[in-house]
């Protein structure tokens, strides 16, 4: 039976990268099993969305070469939404008009505790990392 999946990224990628790395393979696992999934990046996990860092994450804890851009592509083309804190983003220099660093590809939707809120309560099953 497919569910509705709600998760939730504020974890540092600086501070827990094994963190992130882990939440990034459950949530591309949920979307491969054929749930629904909605995925938020908000505080410093924003970062993960970004080209450039997203390249830097794997060695950070020494996986295997592109396994977070698998995991991320995996998301991209899965993933019932992709939402960020647009403030988040702001505080590291990315905003709707000036979104050069994300990552190729990737439709984000732009929102704030709204956003969270909305989806944390249409979720059957919530994930934090």
């Amino acid at each position: 039976m497919s569910k509705n999946f709600f998760i939730k990224f504020v974890t540092s990628p600086d501070v827990d990268p094994f963190k992130c790395l882990v939440g990034l393979g459950c949530a591309a696992q949920a979307i491969n099993d054929g749930h629904k999934v909605d995925i938020f990046f908000a505080a410093a996990a924003v970062q993960m969305l970004h080209e450039e860092y997203l390249s830097k994450l794997d060695k950070a804890i020494d996986a295997p070469a592109g396994m977070c851009q698998s995991f991320i592509e995996t998301i991209k083309k899965g993933a019932n939404g992709i939402h960020c804190s647009t403030q988040s983003q702001a505080h590291f220099g990315v905003t709707q008009d000036s979104p050069e660093a994300l990552i190729d590809g990737v439709n984000l939707n732009w929102s704030g505790p709204p956003g969270v809120i909305a989806l944390a309560a249409n979720a059957d099953v919530t994930m934090m990392y």
